[in-house]
């Protein structure tokens, strides 16, 4: 058949591209944010720079993500995501503080993180009550008790000497060259990706999030999965909460809330990269790394905090956008 007898044939295939650019709206946008900031000033591409962006604006809001993925992923999301890295900062701070060995101190930190998750759990999956208002409620019982606990919201600071050399590792320490933070989310990362697409729990658990009554009734213990979701949820959190302490050396109530947002908005853009719109580990990255690429290429800018989630905002809408078009065209 002849090009001429063909109207709908494309020579330059500008179709395909316009598809190919959609499916991957999230990398197409780091690429491009990532050029336009390398132009747009001359200290973003600097190694040191660089390393900030990874060690200052990736490392935490990338553990805090991975913990939203796991509930997204269940068909739920877990707003208090930032109470259990308080808790889990306030515990790692105040066993120091008191003398206890460091490593007993992070192994209750973790505890107290994935304890938030297990309240969480008691009442999504024992009470029945949706994981929004759950965890909502938990996020304000959270504030709450840490205002309680620290007298009014008074930050509980470390002194400068006496502590054990471990402590300050984990936040400003160096593995083969590597920061101590990133190793870290390194592993965490290919843990998590693991746990959720290698393993009969993460299928489960994937199946459940895309519709809970069949998984329900093709025999799967539902509210033990999403149970446990929760728990897994708030103790990858603490994690951030461990290295959060050990980088600024004090506790400060209520802080773990500032990464709940954009936890959420790198979570929903990582969903791009399904072609279900599935949340997943390496999307979640993806989209983690591009908000911290703006955050910080804004900053070098010069424009207000205020302009700043302005720009965020925007990238997420376009991104998100671009992948219901890229679907709608795939439906039709």
């Amino acid at each position: 058949m002849s090009i001429a007898a063909n109207p709908d044939h494309n020579p330059f295939g500008l179709q395909s591209v316009g598809q190919y650019l959609l499916r991957y709206a999230v990398i197409v946008a780091l690429a491009g944010v990532f050029a336009f900031f390398s132009f747009a000033t001359t200290t973003f591409l600097t190694s040191a720079n660089l390393t900030s962006i990874l060690v200052n604006n990736f490392t935490l809001l990338a553990i805090v993500a991975v913990a939203m993925t796991f509930a997204v992923a269940a068909g739920g999301i877990d707003l208090s995501v930032g109470t259990s890295v308080d808790f889990a900062s306030f515990t790692f701070v105040s066993l120091v503080l008191a003398g206890y060995p460091v490593g007993l101190a992070i192994l209750l930190a973790l505890v107290s993180g994935a304890a938030v998750g297990g309240f969480n759990a008691l009442l999504i999956s024992g009470a029945g009550i949706t994981p929004f208002l759950a965890t909502l409620g938990t996020l304000f019982i959270g504030r709450s008790t840490q205002q309680l606990l620290t007298n009014g919201g008074n930050p509980v600071y470390l002194p400068q000497t006496g502590i054990s050399p471990l402590f300050s590792f984990i936040g400003h320490g160096h593995i083969i060259g590597v920061p101590v933070p990133l190793v870290i989310v390194g592993l965490l990362i290919i843990v998590a990706a693991t746990l959720l697409f290698r393993t009969r729990f993460g299928r489960v658990v994937l199946a459940i999030g895309v519709q809970q009554s069949v998984a329900r009734y093709s025999g799967l213990h539902v509210p033990g999965h999403i149970g446990l979701i929760y728990v897994i949820s708030g103790l990858i959190a603490a994690i951030a909460g461990i290295i959060l302490t050990s980088t600024v050396s004090v506790y400060i109530p209520n802080s773990g809330g500032a990464f709940m947002l954009n936890a959420i908005g790198a979570t929903f853009i990582g969903t791009t990269l399904s072609r279900e719109g599935r949340p997943n580990v390496p999307g979640t990255v993806l989209g983690v790394l591009l908000l911290s690429i703006v955050a910080n290429g804004l900053l070098l800018t010069g424009l207000s905090f205020y302009w700043q989630q302005v720009g965020t905002g925007l990238l997420i809408f376009i991104v998100l956008a671009a992948s219901f078009l890229n679907r709608r065209g795939r439906v039709d």
